[in-house]
């Protein structure tokens, strides 16, 4: 008499650098905590779980406490400067998401390959409209044309007047960018302006891992 008997077979949950570190196989299999790894045309990729936690795919909402409308951020005509937000306010899709550091003012990424978009808005006047723009563009990568990625933002006429800022930038990660990170950069052109109330909103789309 034949019987049929079933097994269980239970692997190890290993750490990120773990999986990391193996060599890669073609067909190997890993469990790490955040979720099921194969090896698949030799890279890894995350076959479970494929969205929300875990997936590596989600959103973060960064807010600055710094530049208000009592204490603007100034800008001279002509000079690139860093569109700072210390990030005094955070708000993720679920924990474990860190897509800028609010201390070093930088833009995160966490594979190669990884895609985002981000949502920079802010408040902004010109004490000279008829003459003064913007230039808001990620800062040049190590090979990579990021700073290609630019906004010119006019202002409609009326000196010293507040406006309203919404600008979104789509992006892929290099490998310097991983290392390194970026930042968004912004500059007055014509003349001096003021920037304030600044708010970054950043999303992964896909995730190479």
């Amino acid at each position: 008499m034949i019987k049929n008997t079933s097994y269980k077979v239970q692997s190890d949950v290993n750490t990120e650098e773990e999986r990391l570190y193996y060599q890669i196989e073609e067909g190997a299999y890993v469990t790490t905590s955040s979720g099921v790894w194969t090896v698949q045309d030799g890279a890894w990729r995350k076959i479970y779980p494929s969205a929300g936690e875990g997936s590596g795919l989600g959103w973060a909402r960064y807010d600055d406490g710094t530049y208000t409308s009592s204490n603007k951020l100034s800008l001279s005509s002509g000079v690139e400067v860093t569109l700072t937000n210390d990030a005094s306010n955070v708000v993720t899709s679920h924990s474990g998401v860190q897509y800028y550091n609010g201390t070093t003012n930088k833009i995160l990424a966490e594979y190669e390959n990884d895609v985002y978009i981000m949502t920079a808005a802010f408040k902004a006047s010109a004490a000279n409209a008829n003459s003064t723009f913007l230039q808001l563009n990620l800062e040049a990568g190590n090979g990579t044309p990021y700073d290609r990625i630019k906004f010119d933002i006019p202002f409609p006429k009326g000196n010293d007047v507040e406006h309203s800022e919404h600008h979104i930038f789509q992006y892929y990660a290099d490998s310097s960018f991983v290392a390194n990170g970026s930042s968004l950069k912004i500059t007055a052109v014509g003349g001096s302006a003021e920037v304030w109330d600044i708010i970054f909103f950043i999303q992964k789309t896909q995730s190479y891992a």
